[in-house]
């Protein structure tokens, strides 16, 4: 395919217009998925994705539809082939690491065989590690013809993870548990291992470049973490404030170390940690300020995560949601 020097991208994934901005160029960006969000100005874009399943209710109940389209063999989300064909698209950026997070890459081939404009360069992420999300970045700088600026972002993100690192040395490593669903609890596997060992912790669940585990409540109770971060997956603090209400009639949450000595923090999964893209530096510092505060202080508690409180039972059941 001949290179376009002011290419027409599409994202179709948050991380990948995350990065696409980050490397500045955002303003080559025609259209985005339903969940690209940051930086604010892409929601001016048109969206050309929707889910299939209805995103309001709780985890549990997302949990269960999600589970109920995949198990039928169907994709969770629907691509607007017509619209994203009247675009023109030079370039597509998709995913195909995960079916349940975004638009997957077989979706997104289906769609283009309807294409009658044009026949755009579809370019996947699949990130698994730091270094996957680092190929990735100079993958997406590469197609819209900026490689320098993939290095420079990418060097940037680095000495960054290394000022963390650098900061926590020396300190005791704390034991964390990082919940990124509630309903069922499923841990953070892929990069989130890594990231807790850079802001110096050690992650009780998960392995690096591996699938998020399944885990049960009591799996974390027997493991006994020092500190617990609750960042489920596509939600924001208030939203998480809601999931993790219920979790006060489990007897097992009750007595958990961490809950007891006030080392529960609900922190915004949206933004970071969840989005394998430039945010996941700001997750590193998050994680280094909450497990190291004597260490660091980057002034995010308040805007990117905050100290969980728990409700007695009884002002829980009064209350709506």
């Amino acid at each position: 395919m001949t290179k376009v020097s002011h290419p027409r991208v599409v994202s179709l994934i948050a991380s990948s217009t995350e990065i696409l901005n980050a490397l500045g160029a955002g303003d080559l960006q025609v259209a985005r998925s339903h969940e690209c969000d940051y930086p604010p100005s892409v929601l001016n874009l048109p969206a050309v994705t929707r889910p299939k399943f209805d995103v309001q209710g709780s985890s549990g109940e997302i949990d269960q539809r999600v589970r109920s389209l995949v198990e039928r063999g169907l994709s969770v989300y629907d691509v607007d082939a017509a619209a994203l064909d009247a675009l023109k698209p030079d370039v597509i950026l998709t995913q195909d690491q995960c079916q349940v997070c975004a638009v997957s890459l077989a979706d997104v081939e289906r769609a283009v065989c309807e294409f009658v404009h044009s026949r755009p360069r579809v370019v996947s992420m699949h990130p698994h590690t730091m270094a996957d999300i680092f190929r990735d970045i100079h993958r997406v700088a590469d197609a819209i013809g900026r490689p320098e600026a993939g290095d420079k972002l990418i060097a940037s993100m680095k000495r960054r993870l290394v000022a963390v690192a650098a900061l926590v040395m020396g300190q005791p490593r704390k034991r964390l548990a990082f919940i990124e669903w509630v309903d069922p609890p499923m841990s953070g596997g892929h990069w989130m291992p890594e990231l807790i060992s850079t802001a110096g912790g050690i992650s009780l669940f998960g392995t690096t470049g591996e699938s998020s585990p399944w885990i049960t409540w009591k799996d974390v109770a027997a493991a006994d973490p020092d500190i617990i971060v609750v960042a489920p997956c596509g939600y924001d603090i208030e939203v998480t404030r809601r999931e993790v209400r219920p979790l006060v009639h489990y007897e097992v949450w009750q007595n958990l170390r961490a809950v007891r000595d006030g080392q529960v923090y609900l922190a915004d999964g949206n933004a970071y940690f969840n989005r394998p893209g430039p945010r996941l530096v700001d997750s590193a510092e998050i994680l280094a300020e909450i497990m190291h505060p004597e260490a660091c202080n980057y002034g995010l508690r308040g805007k990117a995560y905050v100290g969980y409180e728990m409700i007695p039972p009884g002002v829980i059941t009064t209350r709506a949601g």
